[in-house]
């Protein structure tokens, strides 16, 4: 799976001191930021999906709740709602792009099994750099929409008790964390080499010196059909059908875990 920059990994601003509570958070968001670039984008979203668990744990703890209860009108408790719910939004479209992704492969595949003419190819490679396009466009949409998140979570801690105080820094240290990533993983579906550092042929596998996005993938492939014959082809979008239903499957995992999120924390609103 595709790797990352530490460069890519901001962090908040915040009061750095620990709490009892929130130190599995901590301790999952320090393995985060200590990602060297060997990590994969699967091992980077397993890795979230452990963060979330934990802050979950936290969030659901009856001195969480009751804490937080007290707050219910103030303003910066509609802050630590819109996060996740934004972040809900892009990962619900990550895992929708990834899903298409993988069914236009399919496609491709078909096309070339099928064999009925240079036609039914190209038809195929039309829609797929249609798809392409409308990927690219909403891809910016999405990282315009986590930038602005990242800007609207910026600010200091409140006067609050020290549970309190420990719950909101960690949580804002965890949107951003998943901002970070998702914006990683946004850029690495729509585009080119020039411009990431993830290669598709690391999605999963680490140690490959290619570096060519999901996209750049496939067209090369289609580009080799003459020259190293349909069979060969139809290996390497196997491949790449593989690996994003891996990606698809880590996308599922951390939605459920930030609908648990924004489930706990719409008890603080009520």
């Amino acid at each position: 799976m595709a790797s990352f920059s530490k460069k890519s990994i901001r962090s908040i601003s915040l009061p750095c001191r620990s709490h009892p509570t929130t130190i599995k958070i901590e301790e999952e968001l320090n393995k985060l930021r200590a990602s060297s670039t060997t990590v994969t984008i699967f091992e980077n979203l397993r890795g979230l999906m452990e963060l979330y668990k934990c802050m979950n744990e936290v969030l659901n703890m009856p001195q969480t709740i009751q804490a937080l209860s007290k707050y219910q009108a103030e303003k910066w408790v509609d802050e630590l709602l819109e996060g996740p719910l934004k972040l809900l939004d892009i990962c619900a479209i990550s895992r929708d792009v990834v899903s298409q992704v993988k069914e236009n492969v399919r496609n491709l595949q078909s096309s070339l099994r099928r064999r009925r003419g240079d036609s039914s190819i190209e038809s195929s490679i039309t829609k797929y750099t249609a798809f392409g396009r409308r990927m690219k466009k909403d891809a910016k949409k999405s990282i315009a929409t986590l930038k602005q998140m990242d800007q609207a979570m910026e600010g200091s801690i409140l006067e609050v008790d020290q549970h309190v105080s420990a719950v909101i820094r960690v949580l804002r240290e965890v949107n951003a964390m998943t901002s970070s990533i998702f914006q990683s993983i946004v850029r690495f579906l729509s585009e080119s080499k020039k411009q990431t550092k993830w290669s598709i042929s690391r999605l999963v596998n680490k140690g490959e010196d290619q570096q060519e996005n999901e996209l750049e993938s496939i067209d090369n492939a289609l580009r080799l059909c003459g020259a190293e014959g349909v069979q060969s082809v139809q290996n390497r979008l196997e491949n790449i059908e593989s690996q994003f239903q891996i990606i698809e499957t880590e996308f599922e995992d951390i939605f459920r875990c930030l609908i648990k999120s924004r489930t706990f924390l719409n008890i603080f609103s009520c």
